[in-house]
Parts: C-alpha cells; structure tokens; sequence
C-alpha cells in the first residue's frame, strides 16, 4: 500500500493547486462542497534518476515511478479533516503571496483546526464508550477513564503530543503526525507555476527551468525524508518499477508491499545494488561476477537494492 500525505490549507491558500501541480488529477480549484465534502486523491510521483538507467540496462517495455497518495481535503473543521486520519504526514499550505498574507499566523491556525478535530473526536468517541461500558466489560471502562482524562487535558490547552501516556490506538489523532509546513508564495513554491509546468512534457519543463531543479520535486524529497523512506527496484524486461519502504523494513516487508501473495509465499530474495546491476549490463552478467545474493525474510532492505524475490503459494 502505497504511503499517504494529507494536504491542508486555509481558503485560497492554493492548496488545491499544489495538490494538482503534484498529482496531475485536476481536481476543482476553489470548490467546497460543506463539512461532508468529499476528498480529492491523486499520486505523486517521485523522480529517480537511477530508475531510467535500470530499465534502460534491462531494456525494459513499461517504466514505472513510485508514488505517494495524496488526500486533499475541501475545506477544514472536524469532519473534513478527518478524512485525514490514515494519512502518514500532513502537508500545511499557507498563504504566501496575497497582501494580507501572514504564513506564520496561517500555520498556527491550521495547527488550532486539527486540535479542534482531534478533541472533536475524543468526545464523541468518548459518548460511544460510554454507552458500551454500561455492560460492565472492564476494558471499557478502563478506555472511558482513560479518554474521560485526555479530554480534561486537551481542554486545558495542551497538544495530544504533551499526552504522558499510551493514546488508544483507536483514535489515529491528527495532532501526532508529523506535520510540514509549505510556503506558497515568494518564501516556499509559486503553486500556479508549478501547476502550469507540470502540464508540459518533462523535455519542456526542463527547458523552461533551465537546469534549475524541480520545486515540486523538492516537496516529494522532502516528504521522502520526513518520512524517513528509501527507493528500492524490481528490474525486469516486461517492467521496471520503484517502490518506498520505511527505512529499516525487511524483505519480507518489501514482498508485501509488491503484493500480498509475494509475501504469504516467500522463499527467498535475490539481490543486487542498482549500480552493480547497471555497470554489469545484466542480471546474468551480474550473476556470473558474484555481485548478486540470496537473502532471507529477515534481511533489512538498502536504499538502491535490486530485488527479485521467489515465491510460491
């Protein structure tokens, strides 16, 4: 399953643009659609120069980046915003470029909206495990002491991430994600720029930035590493695709994210660096000159690796 990243922003902040520039997915700009509003959702890309190089030494058909979901929500408050909840990190949009603009300001109260949100939904889960625990299951009540104490705390003011104790993992709070700020204007990203850039060909957009690195492609980077992710590779002649890990994954791990079955029926996992691949020319060759090896479930996945897992269900 690919890894997600919400978007949030105050009323023409331009966070639907950002998320267009990013996706592609053209969705609305300025639509909203009331508290109940559905969510826009499209796929990021993310540019790897050692992608092209691999499907070029295997002379692969089909070339495929891997991608991180983005959820765009229309509008703030509890119920939208909760929409949010799976996400891995949230990506704030603030106004940068109007004449009223004050991104500082902005930022603290998009923080004071997702507060909102998440005591929104402690209180109503709170009433719901109320309700329950009147059959006597003590781990309800244990839950119904336990939210009754983390209302109490955030009505003082306080954050979920000052919370001293284990939250239930029920509540997936929006205030513990890791959360990025994203200037648009003059200090961060031109969003309409960049949206305008991103309906070009790369060849065009590349001319046009005359060799100056992509501003959305430093956004993906930056999620990449906040989300402490690596790229690894499955190289084949039919396809060559990158997939994300969190740093630290195992095989096994990477199998999953693949697909289910690769990873109910792992036997064992061939690998070879990106680079030994390229300057070998083929799996073969590579193979042959002992630059590739056989791994196990439990073996820790390297940022770069080549990976051909066996499998049989």
């Amino acid at each position: 399953m690919a890894l997600e990243v919400g978007i949030v922003g105050l009323p023409g902040a331009g966070k639907t643009t950002i998320f267009n520039a990013l996706t592609k997915a053209g969705a609305q700009v300025g639509a909203y659609s009331g508290p109940s509003g559905k969510e826009h959702v499209g796929m990021a890309e993310i540019a790897d120069e050692r992608l092209q190089q691999l499907a070029e030494t295997v002379k692969a058909k089909k070339v495929t980046k891997a991608a991180i979901r983005v959820v765009d929500v229309p509008g703030t408050g509890p119920a939208l915003l909760g929409n949010l909840r799976q996400v891995d990190a949230i990506l704030a949009v603030v106004d940068g470029f109007s004449s009223e603009a004050d991104p500082a300001r902005d930022l603290e109260t998009l923080e004071l909206e997702l507060l909102v949100a998440d005591r929104d939904h402690v209180e109503r889960r709170l009433e719901r495990m109320q309700k329950q625990a009147k059959s006597g299951d003590p781990m309800l009540k244990k839950e119904v002491t336990a939210l009754e104490r983390l209302l109490a705390h955030l009505d003082e003011g306080k954050n979920m991430r000052d919370w001293p104790d284990e939250l239930p993992p029920e509540l997936d709070p929006l205030t513990t994600k890791l959360l990025i700020p994203l200037e648009n204007g003059p200090g961060g990203i031109d969003g309409q720029l960049e949206l305008e850039l991103a309906e070009l060909s790369d060849a065009e957009a590349d001319e046009f930035r005359e060799g100056k690195p992509s501003a959305l492609g430093a956004i993906v980077q930056r999620l990449f590493e906040a989300l402490d992710l690596i790229s690894f590779f499955t190289a084949g002649e039919k396809e060559t695709r990158a997939w994300t890990l969190r740093r630290g994954q195992t095989a096994l791990e990477a199998a999953g994210t693949i697909h289910s079955d690769i990873a109910r029926g792992f036997i064992r996992c061939e690998v070879i660096r990106w680079d030994d691949l390229v300057a070998a020319g083929s799996h073969s060759e590579a193979a042959r000159k002992g630059l590739q090896r056989l791994e196990g479930k439990e073996y820790v996945v390297a940022d770069g690796d080549v990976l051909n897992i066996r499998f049989n269900v």
